[in-house]
């Protein structure tokens, strides 16, 4: 489990616990959803639509055998029928705001009962924009309920009318792998819903989302030209492992992410110039646009230059012996923000791979 999510998590529970701290320990809880959802923001802001019924782990043993999309309406449509059927006992989101028409999806369930390749196919089929809105509104409509709680409701418990009310809602399948949710929302009390599924349900899920998009990333770089448009090298760049870089549909470059369209200026020049890369251009060393227009990322620049002069497979095994040398994440902390000073720390370990190779 995420190390930072985990222990808010646990800070939340703790505080949630103490009448003193109660209301303070919503605020956690509220504060943890938040970041947990940036994660699904991300994914849903970046990935092509592809992505999101493609199944990468298909046949793992647990959460991450799911598709992305799947995953998303199945962590809200339990919320939004814990939320408001179970415990405030009104009218679901999904109905109020007519979300399974705007989303396509053919089914109202938690989806657990769907298997394999009927979770890729029920994913094909959602809009994944008008998924997303719905999470959306989801979250908001219950931290708007957790706000209300008190902590003399932690102890509240529900009755077997309340568990029939849920069965009438037909939200939740009779198959066996889905019908058991009812028993074991009704059997806790409010504060044991706090923990399942308003909180750690969600850093389950989430967290095999991150696994889901990080695989679909690495499956769309293998193979692909290493070296991004603006020069940097994507195997060495603190991003690799969930970005499938600018050369692929699964790119979430930092710099692409802020820009319309989710492509970055370097990218779009290039190929409006219908060239490789900016290492091709002869406005290089003056320009101003996209990575180039940061003072602080000029080792982006500098291994543009270099591969302009020694190519792509030199710039690949000096960065190889300068990971190996310095272990950096980024690599500005090696080449140092002034242009010349990077460009010649590439040189003098091209010559000290090219010493080494002898």
């Amino acid at each position: 489990m995420n190390k930072e999510w985990s222990e808010k998590n646990k800070r939340m529970q703790s505080l949630v616990g103490r009448e003193t701290t109660f209301a303070e320990g919503i605020d956690v809880l509220v504060d943890l959803r938040k970041d947990l959802f940036s994660q699904i923001s991300y994914i849903a802001d970046a990935f092509p639509k592809e992505a999101f019924y493609h199944m990468p782990f298909a046949g793992a043993d647990g959460y991450h055998s799911k598709t992305l999309v799947y995953s998303m309406w199945h962590i809200f449509r339990i919320e939004d029928i814990v939320t408001h059927t179970l415990i405030s006992g009104d009218e679901q989101v999904l109905f109020s705001g007519g979300w399974q028409e705007k989303t396509g999806s053919p089914i109202i369930t938690t989806g657990n009962e769907l298997k394999g390749e009927e979770i890729a196919e029920f994913s094909k089929k959602l809009d994944v924009e008008a998924v997303f809105h719905y999470c959306e509104a989801v979250m908001e409509s219950t931290n708007e309920m957790l706000r209300s709680l008190t902590y003399t409701d932690l102890k509240r418990c529900f009755s077997e009318e309340d568990k029939n009310r849920v069965k009438d809602s037909h939200c939740v399948s009779t198959d066996k792998d889905a019908v058991w949710l009812v028993d074991y929302w009704c059997e806790k009390d409010i504060r044991g819903l706090i923990k399942m599924p308003f909180s750690r349900h969600w850093i389950m899920h989430i967290e095999a989302m991150c696994r889901i998009k990080d695989r679909l990333c690495q499956k769309a770089r293998k193979g692909t030209d290493p070296i991004a448009r603006c020069g940097l090298s994507c195997n060495h760049c603190f991003l690799k492992e969930w970005c499938g870089g600018c050369r692929t549909a699964y790119n979430t470059c930092s710099d692409a992410m802020n820009q319309p369209g989710k492509v970055c200026p370097n990218t779009s020049c290039c190929m409006e110039k219908h060239i490789d890369g900016s290492y091709e251009c002869d406005q290089i060393i003056d320009c101003r646009k996209g990575f180039y227009g940061y003072d602080d990322v000029n080792a982006v620049k500098a291994m543009a230059l270099f591969t302009r002069k020694y190519g792509k497979k030199e710039l690949l095994k000096v960065m190889d012996q300068l990971h190996r040398e310095h272990d950096f994440e980024k690599i500005q902390e090696v080449l140092g923000n002034d242009l010349e000073e990077g460009l010649r720390i590439l040189e003098k370990n091209y010559r000290k791979v090219a010493v080494l190779k002898v």
